[in-house]
């Protein structure tokens, strides 16, 4: 459309002519656009305006900056809407939530991607990788989007809609049956402590915390704090934002530093991810921030200012070497010691942390937990690390297997290292949240789970339902089997015979 001298030819001329600025000349142009689809009778050729409107909307954006893609600046609410794109990153799928989106669907991307992960956690249902979807689905059209199995049905008739809806109501009444637990520790049926946590983005996640029964939050992603806005937040807005969260969570708060960089931009755009050619193995995370200490710094002291009100401990992700950790822990130490310099209220014993998220800190974890206070392995990026695999990359992103004998063991690993160091070990990538690998997970000897909040309950179910004492050997048994398909049928074993809560 772009290409279009319907489109392009006409604000040049203005800015040509009548000396106006590139902003007004395309606004006042589209305006005239849109005003003659409305004319148009039929209701198809009419609804073409909304495209005309999407290409503006992006032309702006580049016109006058990052600031444009705030809702507010948009001025237009997209309630109840379904979004049918060809991609979306989180930050855009961030400004979508804000704007009243109810579901969206996508021709790239996997499950295990950060928008899919963001979508789940915000309640969104969607449907990513779906490659035909902008070919065959219309506007207007009525679609059924059924997230829990990646299908779209387009079009259904009044007999698939009911079946739906009675799925809709089964639903509704399992989330009720399980919300029950939500006042029942996770104890296991021969007396095993299991601690559930949640994961976080956003303040409008807290209140639903407490009804699942979280016992705290074991992944804060602040770096949703930076997005879609045209400067990174000051160190007082951070500092409120930390102290919001400490403030009204019960229990301990892990706060992650900033993890920036391949699927996850600044500014609404890809800038970071632009810069790499692989931007997923490249500056990124932890090694973003030591580069950029101007970045990394306020956040620290933000940090330590608000843990003076509150339970909160600090994990610093995507660690690989023992010394990109200690420069990350000198940056630490001079932190508090500027901030005892200045006078400022904090507290200097913030126990530090690190999320096992690459080969090389699960193959050396051991040797992490003798310089860290708790360990987290992240098995979103540990799964694609592990198997050179891009998660967000739809045409491979079937070969992401959480059960690849590999993966097992790199966990099983990190959970023996912190044993033998007397450190916790959580687990908070999405494999903790999914119910068919919890047993797995407690016969491995993880104790502390970290999920978005909706996964709570099954997962505390699972737990409930299980004895430690008859996983663990079948467990470590899966650690030998090096066929797919007899691993998969060993785990659907150790799932069958499930004891009743007492």
């Amino acid at each position: 459309m772009l290409d279009d001298p319907v489109i392009s030819e006409q604000p040049v001329t203005s800015i040509r002519r009548d000396q106006k600025n590139a902003e007004s000349a395309l606004k006042t142009h589209a305006d005239t656009l849109v005003a003659f689809f409305d004319q148009i009778e039929d209701p198809y050729l009419r609804s073409k305006k909304n495209d005309v409107h999407q290409v503006v909307d992006r032309v702006m954006i580049e016109l006058l900056g990052p600031v444009l893609s705030e809702p507010t600046q948009l001025n237009s609410r997209l309630d109840d809407q379904i979004i049918v794109t060809n991609d979306l990153t989180p930050a855009e799928t961030v400004s979508l939530h804000q704007r009243g989106v109810r579901a969206f669907i996508t021709s790239l991307g996997g499950p295990i991607s950060h928008t899919a992960i963001l979508a789940r956690s915000l309640h969104i249902p969607a449907v990513v990788g779906l490659h035909s979807a902008i070919r065959y689905i219309r506007n207007d059209d009525v679609l059924v989007i059924d997230a829990a199995n990646d299908t779209v049905i387009v079009a259904p008739d009044e007999n698939m809609l009911v079946k739906f809806r009675r799925r809709q109501k089964a639903h509704a009444q399992h989330t009720a049956k399980l919300a029950l637990l939500s006042d029942r520790p996770a104890v296991t049926q021969d007396g095993i402590n299991v601690k559930l946590l949640a994961n976080i983005e956003f303040p409008e996640d807290l209140p639903g915390l407490a009804s699942v029964g979280a016992e705290g939050v074991g992944l804060y992603r602040t770096e949703f704090l930076f997005m879609n806005r045209a400067e990174p937040p000051t160190e007082d807005e951070q500092y409120k934002a930390y102290c919001q969260v400490l403030d009204s969570v019960s229990g301990t708060v892990t706060i992650r530093t900033l993890d920036l960089g391949a699927d996850k931009q600044v500014d609404g755009g890809r800038a970071d991810g632009e810069k790499t050619i692989n931007p997923a193995l490249g500056l990124r995370a932890i090694r973003l921030c030591l580069n950029e200490p101007t970045l990394f710094k306020p956040q620290l002291r933000a940090i330590f200012r608000a843990a003076s009100r509150g339970d909160a401990r600090i994990m610093i992700p995507m660690i690989s070497s023992l010394d990109e950790l200690d420069q990350a822990l000198e940056l630490v130490r001079e932190t508090c010691r500027e901030l005892e310099k200045e006078g400022k209220v904090f507290n200097p014993n913030v126990p530090i942390g690190g999320m096992i998220e690459v080969p090389a800190a699960a193959v050396a974890a051991d040797l992490f937990a003798r310089k860290l206070k708790f360990l987290s392995i992240g098995t979103n990026d540990l799964i694609q690390y592990t198997l050179a695999i891009d998660r967000i990359d739809d045409e491979v992103n079937y070969l992401y297997d959480p059960l690849h004998p590999s993966v097992l063991r790199l966990i099983h690993q990190v959970i023996k290292a912190g044993n033998r160091s007397g450190i916790p070990v959580a687990m908070c990538g999405e494999m903790a949240g999914d119910p068919v690998f919890t047993r797995l997970l407690l016969g491995l000897g993880l104790r502390e789970f970290s999920m978005e909040a909706s996964s709570l309950p099954d997962i505390k179910q699972r737990i409930l339902e299980s004895r430690i004492d008859e996983l663990e050997n079948f467990s470590r048994q899966t650690l030998d089997c090096l066929d797919k398909e007899s691993l998969r049928h060993m785990v659907e074993q150790l799932n069958h015979t499930l004891h009743k809560p007492v």
